[in-house]
């Protein structure tokens, strides 16, 4: 059955338009009504949704951050991933109930547009586009460092200049965007192809993070703890506020409601498995990591870890090891959060806001390829040539924004839809989802006013997008769509609905 949609639009004032909602039952018929061609294919179990939540989120935090963290809390550190877990655990709950209302591929950017309307949902889109390909050009850049750790042990290097942006002492960081290209081929592929690469990758980073752990307890010093706090409760708040980035992309999961063959079920049981795993292991590797060495001797390197275990073994075979490893660790969390990226811009171009060439899937391998290369080749030629700085910290307040509309969304749909179909609801409410919002806010306004300003600039900018292309080309703008279906046994004109997206309407 092909469906052409011809909207028929008429001037919506400004107010009016972003205040309107999409009604649930629209995302969802929107969804699963596309026609023939274009619809993603349903290949993910909960096995493949957990290991995209976990591939997306772990890794980061102890690979990259984990040494410029310690300066900041001391040997609290772990405190510092217990605030940081606590906080996206509240809101994976409230992500859990919302992806079983609305299974759909948009996330949190649906789940605004449901719940707060197209302004609120705009802006939401434009966090996660922060949240997403600016964070994967952050993670990417952290490769180059262990990839020299690596090859170090056959006495080779590679020059800071090829490793570094412009303004960063260097010409290009070309292992960054190397990794981001290769991680998108498997997306063009297909989402299950794509899937069981990146469980082969979690199941490498979750080894070989264990195997720190255990070499690491080896030489575990409990005076290294000793004392605690040094910066004091400022100091792990700090360190929290920055360690947040670690737990970007655990929502990853949710954008994959379209291609879960149950996401009702599948979706919830995924998010708060993967919250669960990711928080133990950064906990037990922080841990394990500040008994071994002293928090005063922690540098700026990404690759602390390695410098750990080689002055504990004095063997260049695990510097090795545990380097391999943590590439293809990194290359785990770029894979699986660009994937969430093509999902949201998927979404989001059905909808109208942004170009329709987001929105095309390939009938040959059920994903959208001009999607896929498109946020590809930005994101790499991001990690490339462009000094992320505060742009990177940045990152977090726009995720800490998306989460706390979640939060929201929670009480919303609870207030207003309480019919809506569903497997999960959050536990303690609306105490939860109360708690989650509270918690965001709290590690937002920790932030250094500089990130304020970056995050300022980049609302900025999406401000400008929306009014420049979003609003004019807005589905749900439209006071009315026809839609012409054609049948082999009936004539186009014989099959006319209404859409049943209306102003207010929720």
């Amino acid at each position: 059955m092909a469906k052409q949609i011809i909207p028929a639009r008429q001037h919506v004032p400004l107010g009016a338009q972003l205040l309107r909602r999409k009604s649930v039952d629209a995302i969802i018929a929107d969804n699963e009504g596309v026609e023939p061609g274009q619809q993603l294919r349903r290949t993910l179990n909960v096995w493949h949704l957990t290991m995209i939540s976990v591939g997306a989120a772990l890794g980061t935090g102890i690979l990259v951050i984990l040494s410029t963290a310690v300066p900041m809390a001391g040997p609290a550190v772990w405190i510092a991933f217990v605030l940081a877990g606590v906080t996206a655990f509240l809101s994976a709950l409230s992500y859990a109930e919302m992806a079983s209302r609305v299974p759909v591929s948009g996330s949190s950017y649906s789940y605004a547009y449901a719940t707060m309307g197209e302004g609120i949902a705009w802006v939401c889109g434009w966090c996660l586009v922060l949240e997403y390909a600016v964070s994967v050009a952050a993670i990417a850049v952290g490769a180059g460092q262990y990839i020299n750790e690596a090859i170090s042990v056959f006495g080779l290097s590679i020059p800071d200049a090829w490793m570094q942006p412009p303004g960063s002492g260097g010409i290009v960081n070309v292992p960054a965007a190397v990794i981001v290209l290769l991680a998108t081929l498997p997306l063009i592929r297909g989402a299950k192809e794509s899937a069981w690469v990146n469980t082969l990758m979690v199941l490498i980073k979750v080894g070989i993070l264990l195997f720190f752990t255990a070499v690491a307890f080896t030489a575990f010093n409990a005076g290294n703890f000793q004392p605690l706090a040094p910066m004091g409760v400022a100091g792990i708040s700090a360190a929290a506020s920055q360690l947040f980035f670690s737990y970007i992309g655990f929502d990853a999961a949710s954008t994959a409601g379209n291609e879960a063959k149950n996401p009702r079920r599948d979706l919830p049981r995924a998010i708060i498995a993967s919250m669960i795993i990711v928080t133990v292991l950064y906990v037990l590797v922080a841990v394990a990591a500040v008994g071994a060495l002293p928090w005063t001797q922690f540098s700026d390197s990404e690759s602390s870890l390695v410098t750990i275990l080689s002055d504990i073994t004095h063997q260049p075979w695990v510097a090795l090891l545990f380097s391999v490893g943590a590439v293809i660790a990194i290359a785990s969390v770029v894979l699986t959060v660009l994937y969430g990226q093509t999902r949201i811009l998927l979404t989001m171009s059905r909808d109208g806001l942004v170009p329709k060439h987001f929105g095309r899937v390939s009938p040959r391998t059920g994903t959208p390829i001009a999607n896929t290369l498109i946020v590809g080749v930005a994101v790499a030629m991001t990690a490339a040539f462009v000094p992320l700085g505060q742009l990177a910290d940045a990152t977090s307040i726009g995720t800490l924004f998306a989460f706390s509309l979640v939060n929201l969304s929670v009480i919303y749909l609870r207030r207003n839809r309480p019919d809506l179909p569903h497997t999960y609801k959050v536990p303690l409410y609306p105490i939860t989802p109360v708690l989650g919002f509270l918690f965001c806010g709290f590690l937002a306004v920790t932030l250094g006013w500089e990130t304020w300003v970056v995050f300022g600039l980049w609302m900025s900018i999406g401000v400008l997008l929306y009014f420049a292309y979003g609003r004019s080309h807005s589905v749900v703008a439209s006071t009315r769509q026809v839609e012409h279906r054609k049948t082999a046994t009936a004539a186009p004109d014989e099959s006319t609905t209404q859409n049943p997206v209306s102003p207010g309407h929720s």
